[in-house]
């Protein structure tokens, strides 16, 4: 069966397979929220004391998030605006940008809403693996006080594990994910069981009534504890982001037929707990397990913990890639840690950054439950933004009409800013770091944008006209020397600045010149039929346009092998790659303030060299520099 994204739908055995692939990674994050979700219900900053009407009207709650956020919105409805077959919130973005000059006000306010939700998802990276590790070796306290003191260690020292096992890659330890997965969720939904056994009354949370009782009794407290009730739906977007890796099919059966039943057992089963014993409630997760179960279960929920941060740190590597390509962030070194599978990468500068950042929250906030306030925020407001995308894109890329649409996106929204208001009065507690977080990249990320594009502009103008320099060329023919010049530029109309400063300075041409420009298309995958385009310039010289998707990386040795289909060949040992480097000079001229071209400037000079960025051969380069100011 083939879906409408052109990709064979999963049948059969192969559907069960890459359903159990994605226990793994799709939904590590969510599986393991049990951890801490409904004790930070009833700690001390919401306020609420453990009775049996807050008990019921707390689970109300998360199965009423879980029902319509999850397996409603995101299930049902956001995997939908699949951007050819790839999900996440900048495809969504290249999505729902609009067509045409008339709309460039409303692409502009697309671009930030994208740009900061992707800034907030780094944040996420950066929280998640802190706080769910921490949450599983937090249980090591039920089985002997004498780890207290030793929590942050063990989690520091877990973390750092972690990340320096990342670039081996995913594609070794891949297959161990999901059946460990499996083994988890079939766990805690047998814990909750044998609570549930113990309380059957907890099922009576199933009627909303307790949640809206539970809002007309408490008051405030409930408002604060809504935001704690948001955990459990933390994760939610991976299953958008990681759709590429394994479709909807697989991740919509996984979700129907366990996970969910699972987690819904668990977080009753811990209410049921509850109910028998409120002192429980400093951790009701490992209180629900029989004391010689802990150690084990420490043992399982920190496996857990590591696959779901796994998870979340190699979205943050191919957010990475996805805005490099989209020209949102300058060049970095990417490695590709799998043969068969483009999506495993490993970004070094990336993965550091997280360890550093990972480890000092963990130093700083001391516990899982301080990590929560700040836990929020940043999904909350990633969820804000989807829908209001969602909604963009029901109305111009599939017609819907208004009235379709507004109701649907509308109660979306209700939902994801009732939780969005819940956690952004959290923001002295903790709340603050996610924002700040997604401030810094959002400014990192609009001002290359902003810089690459003054920057061709400048390189524009300065440009010759290509009809000009081809007539020059006919009137004054100079000196041509044997082999190939591939002369790497980003505009595709005019001559680039390399060409003119080598003919200006060793009065030589070689008798074939490429004129090569390297674009990214606001898909994730090109066609290899389109990949290449070919124009004879007459006098030996040549335009080609390679064109590449946001989820693909460019090569462009291979690149030039596909134009053997249009009669062109190139010698390694005779083509040279001629590179333009410019040094940048900020200054007065109209474009960005000053702070700002200084900021462009540095990250231009640190970025990762054209040269590993687009695999041409060391050797085989020659860069000529320019001045250019901005």
């Amino acid at each position: 069966m083939i879906s409408g994204n052109g990709k064979t739908s999963p049948q059969g055995r192969h559907l069960w397979v890459l359903s159990l692939a994605a226990l793994g990674v799709v939904f590590g994050d969510i599986g393991t929220s049990p951890l801490y979700a409904l004790r930070v219900c009833f700690d001390a900053k919401t306020g609420l004391p453990v009775s049996t009407g807050n008990i019921l009207g707390v689970l109300s709650l998360i199965f009423w998030a879980l029902t319509l956020t999850i397996s409603i919105k995101y299930l049902v409805f956001i995997l939908r605006a699949d951007n050819r077959g790839e999900g996440g919130i900048l495809a969504l973005m290249a999505l729902a940008r609009p067509e045409g000059g008339g709309a460039a006000r409303s692409r502009v306010g697309l671009v930030v809403l994208g740009l900061f939700g992707a800034a907030l998802l780094y944040g996420d990276g950066i929280i998640t693996p802190a706080i769910s590790v921490m949450s599983a070796v937090e249980g090591l306290e039920l089985a002997t006080p004498f780890f207290k003191p030793y929590v942050v260690l063990i989690t520091v020292v877990l973390l750092v594990a972690l990340f320096i096992l990342q670039r081996k890659g995913t594609a070794k330890v891949g297959s161990y994910f999901g059946p460990v997965m499996t083994v988890w969720f079939l766990v805690i939904a047998a814990l909750g069981i044998h609570g549930i056994l113990q309380a059957p009354e907890v099922v009576a949370a199933l009627n909303p009534a307790h949640a809206v009782r539970f809002f007309l009794e408490n008051k405030l407290s409930a408002f604060l504890a809504l935001g704690a009730v948001f955990l459990v739906e933390t994760g939610g977007e991976a299953l958008y982001a990681d759709m590429g890796h394994f479709g909807k099919k697989p991740i919509r059966l996984a979700w129907f037929t366990l996970v969910l039943p699972c987690l819904l057992l668990n977080y009753f089963g811990q209410g049921a707990q509850l109910l028998l014993h409120p002192e429980a409630e400093e951790n009701p997760f490992f209180w629900l397990a029989p004391s010689w179960a802990v150690i084990p279960l420490v043992v399982l929920a920190t496996a857990a913990t590591i696959i779901a941060s796994q998870a979340v740190i190699s979205g943050s590597f191919s957010l990475t890639r996805q805005a490099i390509q989209l020209g949102f962030s300058p060049r970095m070194l990417i490695k590709h840690t799998s043969a068969e599978e483009i999506g495993q990468i490993y970004v070094p500068a990336v993965n550091w950054a997280l360890m550093v950042s990972t480890i000092a929250l963990v130093v700083a906030f001391k516990n899982s439950d301080n990590l929560a306030a700040a836990y929020g925020v940043a999904v909350t407001t990633t969820m804000v933004i989807t829908t209001l995308l969602f909604y963009v894109v029901a109305r111009q890329r599939w017609g819907w009409k208004a009235w379709a649409a507004l109701p649907l996106a509308g109660v979306f929204l209700v939902v994801d800013t009732a939780f969005f208001s819940a956690n952004i009065i959290k923001v002295e507690h903790g709340g603050w770091l996610p924002l700040l977080i997604a401030l810094l990249l959002f400014t990192l990320m609009a001002t290359w944008k902003r810089g690459r594009g003054i920057l061709g502009t400048r390189l524009q103008e300065e440009a010759l006209p290509l009809d000009l320099f081809l007539g020059d060329l006919e009137r004054r023919p100079p000196l041509r020397v044997p082999g190939t010049a591939v002369f790497m530029t980003g505009n595709a109309k005019g001559v680039p600045p390399a060409l003119l400063h080598n003919l200006k300075h060793n009065h030589v041409l070689h008798e074939r010149v490429v004129l090569l420009t390297v674009i990214t298309e606001e898909i994730p995958k090109v066609k290899s039929g389109q990949r290449l385009k070919v124009e004879d310039l007459g006098s030996g010289l040549y335009r080609m346009v390679g064109r590449y998707g946001f989820m693909e990386t460019a090569n462009v040795p291979k690149l030039l092998e596909e134009a053997g289909a249009f009669g062109l060949e190139f010698p390694v040992m005779t083509t040279t790659y001629f590179l333009g480097r410019e040094t940048l000079i900020p200054s007065s001229r109209p474009g960005m303030a000053r702070w700002r071209e200084w900021l462009f400037s540095f990250m231009s000079r640190n970025a990762q060299s054209a040269t590993t960025f687009y695999g041409i051969p060391v050797n085989r380069v020659v860069e000529l520099g320019t001045q250019v100011e901005i």
